[in-house]
């Protein structure tokens, strides 16, 4: 079914964009390339599936740092893009710390 949203992808010129921008650059990047919502079909789906992992995300920061928090976060969401479903991806995120620390 993921092969159809292929059909719909819009261009983006990826020669020249090396990295994902940073902040402020990624805000004027997007501001550029999106002229309306992209997939609006989706994003309530989405903000929905995610939800847990973002409340998760910021009561982890509290005990440890943002950055070590958006690492657990956007490796649990990467593997569950990839098809693990969301407490595989949370005890597989989880088995790589030591001392809340990913070594």
């Amino acid at each position: 079914m993921s092969h159809m949203y292929l059909n719909y992808m819009p261009f983006f010129p990826s020669q020249h964009v090396r990295q994902f921008p940073q902040y402020p650059q990624s805000e004027i990047w997007a501001e550029q390339v999106t002229k309306q919502p992209l997939y609006p079909h989706l994003k309530d789906k989405v903000l929905r599936k995610i939800a847990p992992f973002v409340t998760y995300g910021l009561n982890e920061a509290k005990a440890t740092s943002y950055e070590h928090a958006l690492q657990e976060v956007a490796a649990m969401t990467y593997l569950m893009g990839k098809g693990m479903d969301p407490k595989a991806a949370y005890l597989t995120v989880e088995s790589w710390e030591v001392n809340e620390k990913f070594y």
